[in-house]
């Protein structure tokens, strides 16, 4: 029944109200039409009362047909049936006058006047709900191509989010001497805020960078593209990750308009050296078991929030796992969450970045899915 609603509950009260007194005009011009068949022989009170009804029960055909659609029979039926039972007995109580086999003056002067009250009782009620129908029509037309006009604004603003967050995602990773690196994004249908970047420092080393912004749409991509811009700038005079996380947080705050970023920077060394800090991201996983980090605030909520970093040292066929929230997060269709522990699960079983990927996927992808392993090479 909810989705049979919809046509009134998309349509302002004001459209259906006129809507509805226009069709009760039109269909009323019937009762007029039936007292000058009748020659006015009709009861003034049958005759008031009949023209009510006629124009009701359409009023209620009408909405009928718009809230039930398809199944408007199952109301048509019932609704009929009772309103020739209404007019059958409104006609035996209240019967016609009766016919004279002559009309005098008096008779022929009455009979005219109910006549020509009939004919401009139609003219009037037929005008009357032609002009709640033109109105409906123009206001409607406005309405839909308002509608439309805001569609097509939303849908360029997508489109410049996903170009924006194209560019943001790398659809290739360079190459990383002693290390293979991997990495799996699937967007979700609205353009979301996962972003990650594979940086080369001027000392030789690699920054490995995963974040996602809070919200969706345009906003969240340009937030996107100001960390990616700033992150690029900073790593420039430091590769420290606990300092670069601070600058950026000093930099993005007043600039998110109430949204703020998760991150995590992880630096490669040659040696198998892991430099990691957080920003409120989810853990690293290291061989299947989440490596936890010190707990830190967010980008872009406070600027005295600190930072700090941890080292770790890969040894040959070690891995790492990067991934954002909306891995754990997916939910199936009764409301239950994959969850961090079938997540740590799967990766000690072995799976790849394009398993986990996957699995959330199939399990109900409702946010961007992003999955990084970094391997030590053998």
């Amino acid at each position: 029944m909810t989705s049979s609603l919809t046509p009134w509950r998309n349509t302002p009260p004001r459209t259906r109200v006129i809507f509805l007194l226009a069709v009760f005009s039109v269909f009323a011009g019937i009762g007029f039409t039936n007292d000058s068949i009748d020659m006015g022989h009709e009861p003034k009170l049958r005759f008031a009362v009949s023209v009510l009804l006629t124009g009701l029960f359409a009023v209620v055909y009408a909405s009928g047909g718009v809230i039930l659609r398809r199944n408007f029979w199952k109301l048509f039926i019932p609704v009929f049936l009772l309103q020739i039972g209404s007019l059958t007995l409104l006609a035996h109580f209240l019967p016609d006058s009766p016919h004279l086999a002559q009309l005098d003056t008096a008779g022929t002067t009455v009979l005219s006047s109910r006549l020509a009250f009939d004919g401009t009782a139609i003219i009037f009620s037929i005008a009357l709900g032609y002009a709640g129908f033109v109105h409906v029509a123009i206001s409607e037309s406005r309405r839909y191509i308002g509608a439309e006009t805001e569609r097509a604004r939303l849908e360029g603003e997508m489109t410049a989010a996903r170009e924006i967050q194209r560019v943001m995602v790398p659809d290739a990773l360079p190459a990383v001497a002693g290390y293979s690196i991997e990495s799996v994004y699937r967007p979700a249908a609205q353009v979301g805020g996962d972003f990650f970047q594979v940086l080369r420092l001027k000392s030789g080393r690699t920054l490995l960078v995963i974040g996602d912004v809070s919200g969706k749409g345009l906003s969240a991509a340009m937030i996107v593209s100001t960390i990616v811009g700033m992150l690029w700038v900073v790593s420039t005079f430091t590769e420290e990750p606990a300092e670069i996380l601070c600058e950026l947080n000093r930099r993005l705050c007043g600039r998110t308009h109430g949204g703020f970023a998760t991150c995590l920077i992880v630096r490669l060394e040659a040696d198998g050296k892991l430099t990691l800090a957080d920003a409120g991201h989810p853990s690293p996983y290291l061989n299947g078991t989440e490596f936890t980090l010190t707990g830190s605030m967010p980008l872009g909520l406070t600027e005295n929030a600190a930072y700090g970093q941890t080292s770790v040292v890969m040894r040959a066929g070690d891995r790492a796992v990067l991934l954002t929230d909306g891995i754990p997060e997916a939910r199936n269709k009764e409301g239950a969450l994959l969850g961090f522990a079938r997540v740590e699960s799967l990766l000690q079983e072995g799976a790849d970045v394009h398993t986990v990927a996957e699995t959330a996927q199939h399990y109900g992808q409702n946010d961007d899915l992003t999955v990084i392993s970094i391997a030590r090479a053998q």
